[in-house]
């Protein structure tokens, strides 16, 4: 079997911020509510000219500079998203379209906020197999334009953005280690998109309850499938949904914060595009480094959670 690990990373948040206090004037909540609760400050909202593929592209289009690659070595492209322009064409047709990538194969996957997970292990296993070289993997979510801006329980929480990871061979030891995925579909009814509104709907207490519960087993269980343990994590990326969430999961894994990356306060929860966000941020401030164990976890709608352990580097 071939080792399989992240060779280019990209990204792109859009440029308009909106600050909990901006929030304020929208609905009855307050910054200091949204900052103990959640642990966000601010988020980026796209522009209503600018939609999920947009930014996908951008962000793809960064990886592959960053993998020092072509669009002529790409042979597949999969989008984990949730808030696609149109049911279809995909929104990874799209990107292929605006790469010039003729011809290759474009998919979307839909896992809510554990897309990228999903879409990471997907692509891990076509270049294993050496059917595909080189796979790009998107991260991107408009969830502004499913948010109901009169909910206080759920237009504070997201985010919009992209990221976008390039994976390919690269050297024994290296690479993707082990991974979990996991689905709990009667536990769907807690986080949902309303037919009758296309807004977001959620039971946040049940959700933390999940979430709460299954990201430290599942990041366990991850790094047991790897014969590592919890000692070897140099760095823990979790989905950015909630600071609560992210603190019981450290404490669980026994993890120092400074080990933990914390990107919610300035981009709220981006859903697919939240891990890839936060991987690329921390690797910019120097948190990520060669050779480091790192540990990914989504969790969202479905309810469905995945875990990948990791070695960094090519």
């Amino acid at each position: 079997m071939k080792s399989v690990g992240i060779i280019g990373v990209g990204t792109y948040l859009p440029e308009q911020v909106v600050t909990n206090h901006d929030l304020e004037k929208l609905v009855n909540t307050d910054d200091e509510w949204i900052r103990t609760r959640t642990g966000i400050e601010e988020r980026r909202i796209a522009s209503n000219e600018m939609d999920t593929s947009d930014m996908a592209i951008i962000a793809a289009k960064k990886a592959l500079i960053n993998a020092s690659l072509d669009v002529s070595d790409i042979d597949l492209i999969i989008v984990a998203t949730a808030t696609a322009d149109s049911v279809f064409p995909s929104v990874a047709c799209m990107v292929q379209e605006a790469l010039e990538a003729h011809h290759i194969p474009a998919m979307d996957l839909s896992a809510a906020c554990t897309g990228f997970v999903y879409a990471l292990v997907t692509g891990k296993q076509f270049i294993e197999t050496n059917t595909y070289k080189n796979v790009l993997i998107i991260g991107s979510e408009k969830f502004s334009k499913i948010i109901d801006w009169t909910d206080r329980n759920t237009c504070v929480l997201f985010g919009d953005g992209a990221g976008a990871v390039v994976l390919s061979e690269v050297s024994q030891g290296k690479g993707i280690l082990a991974f979990e995925l996991g689905a709990e579909g009667t536990g769907g009814k807690h986080l949902f998109v309303d037919k009758q509104t296309n807004y977001v709907a959620m039971n946040g207490r049940e959700v933390f309850k999940f979430a709460a519960r299954q990201v430290p087993e599942s990041c366990l269980n991850a790094i047991k499938k790897a014969g590592l343990e919890t000692t070897d994590i140099d760095y823990f990326v979790p989905h950015q949904a909630n600071t609560r969430i992210i603190d019981a999961a450290r404490e669980r894994l026994g993890l120092a914060k400074e080990k933990v990356s914390a990107t919610i306060k300035e981009h709220g929860n981006t859903s697919a595009a939240s891990i890839p966000l936060a991987l690329f941020t921390e690797i910019e401030n120097g948190k990520i480094n060669e050779n480091d164990i790192i540990v990914m976890v989504g969790f969202g709608g479905g309810l469905t959670w995945g875990s990948v352990v990791l070695r960094w580097g090519k």
